[in-house]
């Protein structure tokens, strides 16, 4: 194992102060939940002011080519801020996973990205994990004819990265049909996306590579987000369960509860100790960032479900019902268990990276 630093540094604590603080005041729970009944008005306020304002689109973008020039390192922090409120804005998708794609490229598209100006999405089913197979339309006389299903992030993006005969093109979201899906979480929509003759502006001429390291960086910062719906799960219900009475008693004194809880304690930061990892190895280009990226991803996806069904459970009641905001928690971790591969088979990915026989 690489020698790392973990800890998170004063920027990035400086960082987590901020974005927390937006986040309380511009995304309320309830806003999240209204997703569910088609209203998406707290969508494109709130990514403007994290993407432009705060400038967190061009995070991961050299300050060269019009970016902040931070690393991994400062994106998982934010995805943990997110995590934590089930934000619902394209950050992973398009500032991290599209945004990667296109990093040493001289596309200006990178540049409109890291400003904020333009959201883009990587044109794959969410499903799909780092080394697994890679949805390509067809190209017909120079244009782009296919459909690929289950888009994350299409639907807020104006720019579709679209691979097709190993070459990544730039497809404006008008010259697309994009349909949105009824999704388990409406707080990340997917969509069905087809280009019918559609023309296309190539971006990046070595397309397989460069999508393969964008959805592996995804793989590795899902796991931060994986941490935020966690940590939030968790430390909620410990707040509840000292309030919350039953049989004359404190529910959070009951010995098994207590345990419940001690257990759910070390496994987030269990997880938290792999998703820093993750962020750390590939922020430093180390060579040990696909396995720390398929670890945190084979740990970090189950825990985070474990926990927000913790939550539900130990709620009592109000954790079944549709005002409380566990069932946000509950819906990301479950869309988050499949999204960029699931457990499993991050961890037959692993087997591999690490010469374990099958």
């Amino acid at each position: 194992m690489s020698d790392l630093d973990l800890l998170y540094t004063e920027v990035e604590d400086d960082l987590r102060a901020s974005l927390r603080d937006l986040l309380a005041a511009r995304c309320d729970s309830s806003a999240v939940t209204a997703m569910y009944d088609g209203d998406r008005s707290v969508v494109d306020p709130l990514w403007k002011e994290l993407a432009a304002n705060l400038g967190l689109a061009g995070l991961l973008v050299p300050e060269d080519q019009g970016g902040q020039g931070a690393s991994a390192r400062e994106a998982a922090v934010v995805l943990e801020e997110l995590g934590r409120t089930v934000a619902p804005v394209p950050f992973l998708t398009s500032a991290v996973i599209a945004t990667t794609a296109l990093l040493g490229s001289d596309a200006p598209l990178l540049a409109e990205l890291a400003a904020g100006e333009r959201t883009a999405a990587l044109a794959l089913p969410w499903s799909t994990a780092p080394d697994g197979p890679l949805t390509a339309v067809a190209v017909e006389g120079g244009r782009l004819t296919g459909t690929v299903t289950s888009v994350a992030g299409a639907v807020e993006a104006d720019v579709l990265l679209v691979l097709a005969d190993g070459f990544l093109y730039a497809v404006a979201a008008a010259d697309a049909k994009v349909t949105p899906v009824v999704s388990l979480d409406m707080s990340r929509q997917l969509a069905d996306v087809r280009v019918d003759g559609a023309v296309g502006t190539l971006v990046v001429e070595d397309g397989e590579p460069a999508v393969r390291r964008a959805l592996d960086a995804g793989a590795a910062m899902l796991a931060s987000e994986q941490l935020g719906v966690a940590r939030w799960c968790l430390e909620t219900t410990v707040e509840y369960l000292k309030i919350r009475r039953q049989f004359g008693r404190v529910v959070g004194g009951f010995q098994a509860l207590k345990h419940r809880l001690a257990d759910l304690y070390t496994g987030v930061e269990s997880s938290a100790a792999a998703a820093r990892y993750a962020a750390a190895t590939l922020a430093e280009n180390d060579p040990d960032a696909t396995i720390a990226a398929a670890v945190a991803q084979a740990y970090a996806s189950d825990l985070a479900v474990l926990a927000a069904e913790e939550a539900v459970q130990l709620h009592g009641g109000i954790g079944m019902t549709w005002e409380h905001p566990a069932h946000l928690y509950l819906k990301r971790a479950k869309s988050d268990q499949i999204a960029l591969g699931t457990a499993g088979a991050h961890r037959a990915r692993l087997a591999g990276l690490v010469d374990l026989p099958a």
